[in-house]
């Protein structure tokens, strides 16, 4: 037996109302645990890169680079059962009392690879991965399931949503919300690919896909729902920014422009995105010092 065979048989009797939070035994705890370490060890995680981007299929995003990103079902079922099977319970972490269903995420391992949580508000639920030299600062959030790259830096009040991938050596700007998408199973989450810069205050949803080495402005919204006007392939997309872009928010005409309510016009928003250029990047990269 394998732990994805664990999480699918498990999975099917709580499906079947075999099992609850009250029936539930020590061998369901002990898979959903090693499903917890899993994702922590970045052993296996949410969402995958696969193939090329021909043949998307249902439920898949299409990445913004070769190949698409696909949800691992399996994995978000398993995340699914640890929230389904195990009750709410008092916790307490730093002197907060708190009720949840998971605990916190022990951080030990942290520093043995460089990676560095501030105090006073960085919190990492159970089951999220961090990589190797990252940096996340207070206050901000890592939610179960996310995967975040080795090299990466969260800044302060940033949430990354469940599921999230977070590609290597990103940076998010402070007050940066990345989405998550833990339901329906089949739907890939959001996506924001290695050398990424968020400026502060973007948000990322919906499973939408940032290509690598893209620079975003700041407040910008990436969502499937806003088109995204690509000038350097004439093309207008969504759900997805290109890789090495430069990304940021304009106001176009919007269809009701016409109407009698808008003397001076309607506009909505959309991103534009443009050929990144050398001194664009070489502007976004953080400081040897934060490094070292």
């Amino acid at each position: 037996m394998t732990l994805q065979s664990d999480v699918t048989d498990l999975w099917q009797r709580y499906d079947d109302d075999a099992v609850d939070a009250e029936t539930a035994t020590a061998e369901d705890y002990d898979t959903l645990d090693a499903f917890l370490d899993g994702l922590e060890a970045g052993e296996i995680r949410a969402a995958e890169k696969r193939g090329s981007a021909e043949g998307t299929s249902a439920g898949s995003r299409p990445s913004a680079g070769n190949g698409q990103w696909e949800a691992n079902e399996w994995v978000k079922r398993g995340i699914l059962l640890n929230f389904g099977l195990r009750p709410t319970e008092a916790r307490s972490h730093g002197g907060v009392d708190y009720h949840d269903v998971l605990p916190l995420r022990e951080t030990d391992d942290l520093g043995d690879r460089g990676t560095r949580n501030t105090p006073d508000g960085t919190t990492i639920r159970r089951g999220a991965y961090l990589g190797s030299d990252c940096i996340m600062m207070s206050p901000s959030f890592v939610n179960v399931g996310a995967h975040v790259g080795d090299g990466t830096l969260v800044d302060s009040c940033d949430t990354v949503g469940s599921c999230a991938q977070i590609g290597e050596d990103v940076k998010l700007g402070a007050n940066t919300l990345i989405g998550g998408v833990l339901e329906p199973v089949e739907d890939a989450p959001v996506v924001v690919e290695d050398g990424v810069s968020l400026g502060a205050g973007c948000r990322v949803t919906s499973g939408f896909v940032v290509g690598e080495n893209t620079v975003v402005g700041e407040n910008t919204l990436l969502s499937p729902r806003i088109p995204v006007y690509d000038l350097v392939e004439e093309d207008v997309i969504y759900g997805r920014l290109p890789p090495e872009r430069r990304a940021f928010t304009r106001m176009v005409e919007s269809s009701i422009g016409d109407h009698d309510l808008f003397a001076g016009g309607a506009y909505k928003p959309a991103v534009v995105a443009m050929d990144i250029e050398a001194e664009t990047r070489d502007a976004t990269k953080r400081e040897e010092a934060l490094r070292e």
